[in-house]
């Protein structure tokens, strides 16, 4: 606190940060902005259909950074590498900026040890997040034509034993959606709620540095 803003018993508002962020993290940041009062979070999306394509992402990370980096003094980019083989690196490291920690949202949601300790013990996993249970049939059987082609279930998820519910936020349909899959897919289920894990304390730190 400044001393003319002591003097007048006022606090100054911390400045604005622009977090851009993948789209399949857009409601667990908004929901992280409310509890925490992070008024001070502004948030631009990308499409999160881009993990389909995850060489697009750096580029439309750049053009996001560029169009706004005159607006804000501070950004952070919330992804990981997302399967960008280290250009999400390359690109924050080359603008001074920070990202998510990890390889994908599987980890920094269920934490890095816990992930690794996941891993090692069945690496045959398909993992849900939240976002992708509530649009598995869009993001999964639909993009991988498993209505059109059933037989290319076992295709895909031959090698697979086991699907991993990670969740936000408890929501009952939701893990019905998740046991569901897990179904769909011939895949055993669990369930691990993790709450927001590393998002939340990476955004915190941003938030009130």
């Amino acid at each position: 606190m400044s001393e003319k803003s002591a003097r007048n018993g006022r606090t100054e508002r911390p400045e604005p940060v622009l977090v851009i962020a993948c789209g399949a993290l857009a409601r667990e940041i908004n929901h992280l902005k409310q509890m925490n009062g992070w008024e001070h979070l502004h948030m631009r999306c990308i499409d999160a259909k881009l993990h389909n394509r995850p060489e697009r992402i750096p580029y439309e990370l750049r053009e996001e950074i560029c169009r706004h980096r005159n607006d804000y003094a501070r950004i952070f980019v919330a992804y990981a590498d997302c399967g960008t083989g280290g250009a999400i690196d390359k690109l924050i490291q080359e603008e001074g900026i920070e990202r998510l920690p990890g390889a994908h949202c599987y980890q920094f949601f269920a934490g890095s040890e816990r992930f690794a300790a996941l891993s090692d013990a069945e690496p045959g996993t398909f993992y849900l997040t939240d976002f992708l249970a509530r649009h598995f049939d869009s993001l999964v059987v639909d993009a991988l034509q498993l209505d059109v082609h059933p037989e290319l279930r076992d295709e895909y998820f031959g090698n697979y034993r086991k699907l991993t519910f990670l969740s936000q936020l408890p929501d009952e349909e939701l893990l019905i959606v998740a046991r569901s899959a897990a179904d769909y897919l011939g895949l055993e289920f669990e369930h691990l709620p993790t709450g927001f894990g590393e998002l939340a304390t990476s955004l915190k730190r941003e938030m009130e540095r």
